[in-house]
This record gives structure tokens, C-alpha cells and sequence, in this order.
């Protein structure tokens, strides 16, 4: 099967993206998973409207990613923070690797803003792809691709155990 034959409607990548795949998302979960809890703080951090930052908490809320949490001021009515669950940490290598790739590619003239350093031994982080049996770094051209029981399928060939190699770096 070649990988222009799937169809492309039913994707990790495609169902990621509509639960992330916003900029304002992306920038709230990056906030998120460096403190911010409240909506006043996020407003005022991310910069975006009310309206959408409510609509984008409740969304993540509803996907499970973000959580909220009850709280209250002394004199105030109990609002709510919002705090990454499992499946909203479960993104931030997605956040690093953004960050990476900005930090090498759309950095200003200063370089990147941030650093990421290792707290124990206060070495750089950094995202990789690993071969989860020998837990090394593995690059694009030493990876192929299979396509499994979930492939759909186009009309075109139903064989489901081709492999394609993808592209070469630099290529």
C-alpha cells in the first residue's frame, strides 16, 4: 500500500490537531505547564481575548487534557484554576520539540529566550525520537513506516502490510 492510498480522514496526527492544533491552544498549554492557573493570569499572559481563552480552557477542559480545580479568594466568589492532567503533560515533549525547533530556526537575534536544563545535573534538554527497545535517538532515515489494522484504506488497495520509507532529511 503507498501512503498517498490511505485515507487520510482518520489520522492521529488530524484528531491531535483538533483537540491542540490552535495557535492560542498551543500558547495556553505551553503557560500551563510552566504555573499558570488562573484565567486572569492566562488573559493577561497570553494575550488573547476572554472569549476566546474561555472557549479554549472549555475545550480543553472537555478533551481532559486541562483540569479545574475550585478556588477561593476571601471576599470573592469561588472561581476555578486550571491544571494539566496526565493527558495534557503527556504533550509537553510536543511543547519542547516546538520550542526546540523555534530556538533553531525562529529565534530573534539574541537567540532563543529560554532554556530548558536537566534540575540534577543542569545539562540542556532537548525532544527526541527514541527506539523504545534500545532507548537511543533515533533519525528519520532509520525509521520506516507500517500501516496497521486501523489504516483505512482507499478503494485502490486493500493490502494493509506495505512499509514506505519517508524521506530523506535534507531531501
Amino acid at each position: 500500500m503507498d501512503w498517498l492510498e490511505v485515507d487520510s480522514e482518520d489520522c492521529s496526527i488530524r484528531r491531535a490537531l483538533e483537540a491542540v492544533g490552535e495557535k492560542w491552544t498551543l500558547l495556553i498549554l505551553r503557560d500551563a505547564a510552566n504555573g499558570v492557573r488562573r484565567f486572569d493570569d492566562f488573559h493577561r499572559h497570553v494575550g488573547l481575548s476572554q472569549a476566546v481563552l474561555a472557549d479554549r480552557l472549555r475545550k480543553l477542559v472537555a478533551s481532559g487534557i486541562l483540569r479545574t480545580t475550585p478556588y477561593r479568594e476571601p471576599g470573592s466568589r469561588t472561581r476555578h484554576e486550571y491544571r494539566m492532567t496526565r493527558k495534557g503533560w503527556d504533550l509537553w515533549p510536543v511543547l519542547v520539540a516546538l520550542m526546540q525547533w523555534g530556538d533553531a530556526y525562529a529565534a530573534g537575534p539574541d537567540g532563543p529566550p529560554l532554556r530548558l536544563r536537566h534540575r540534577d545535573c543542569g545539562a540542556p534538554v532537548r525532544a527526541a525520537v527514541v527506539c523504545c527497545a534500545e532507548e537511543t535517538p533515533v533519525e528519520p532515515s532509520r525509521v520506516h513506516v507500517e500501516f496497521g489494522r486501523a489504516a483505512p484504506a482507499g478503494p485502490a488497495s486493500p493490502a494493509r502490510t506495505a512499509v514506505r520509507e519517508p524521506a530523506s532529511p535534507g531531501a
